[in-house]
């Protein structure tokens, strides 16, 4: 194990599961229905709309702001009418919604070397605990590791366990609480600079960004912070057994 790493955090989306993906899946869908009048352009307009929140509806719900589905309501709302699509009532965004969750969900994959992180970190449980801190609820990120084959962590703190979000110091802590380690003894790990590296370090603890390659990076990252660019060389990082060849949930 790496010297001074007592614990280790996982973001979930876009760290462990392919959540752009499933982003891109979701936008083809409601594209195909909703903005036909795009013709080809449709779902790279979408995608690219969705991605960037230009309402800033999603950073309001990690702030305790609104509710998850009312930031969805409110992303929705305004893609459509900044692409030219038909408003949505109450009833069009229960359709919408149901369009874009069934693309979105059935595109959830997990990314290359999830499996095998999480088995590594699995098989040292004991000595070195481990978790995640995202910006979903709880039982939501369940389904989708469950989906992805990633199987049940052992702590899992969402946007429901304290009600707020990351970057707020206080959802890193709380799992730091959960795990018993001292935040600058824990290490956390995710693809999003700012929402996840630097919030952490920010918040005492060890941050390692997962540079991915196609992450807008406001900013660059500053001088000492560990960058990763895969979850193979994470596993490298951390000092760990790949674990290859099995999955979290064999028995």
């Amino acid at each position: 194990m790496r010297d001074g790493v007592a614990a280790v955090l996982l973001d979930i989306d876009d760290t462990l599961v392919d959540t752009r993906a499933g982003f891109a899946a979701g936008m083809r869908a409601v594209a195909g229905v909703y903005l036909v009048h795009l013709g080809d352009d449709g779902p790279a307009a979408a995608l690219e709309h969705w991605v960037s929140d230009p309402g800033g509806h999603f950073a309001a719900f990690t702030r305790g702001e609104t509710s998850f589905e009312e930031q969805r309501r409110a992303r929705a709302g305004r893609l459509h009418r900044d692409l030219g699509a038909v408003g949505l009532d109450e009833p069009g965004f229960t359709r919408w919604n149901l369009t874009y969750e069934t693309g979105f969900r059935d595109a959830w994959v997990a990314l290359p070397g999830a499996h095998e992180l999480v088995v590594a970190l699995g098989a040292i449980t004991p000595i070195l605990p481990f978790g995640a801190v995202t910006n979903a609820q709880v039982d939501y990120q369940r389904d989708k590791l469950d989906r992805t084959g990633l199987g049940a962590l052992p702590v899992l703190v969402g946007t429901d366990t304290l009600g707020i979000g990351k970057p707020d110091p206080r959802v890193f802590h709380h799992a730091c609480l959960l795990l018993g380690v001292d935040p600058g003894r824990t290490v956390y790990i995710g693809n999003d600079l700012v929402v996840d590296a630097q919030a952490a370090v920010a918040a005492g603890l060890l941050g390692v960004w997962f540079d991915r390659g196609h992450e807008p990076v406001p900013t660059l990252p500053p001088d000492g912070l560990p960058v990763v660019r895969s979850l193979t060389e994470l596993i490298r990082w951390l000092g760990l057994s790949s674990g290859f060849g099995r999955s979290p949930g064999a028995r």
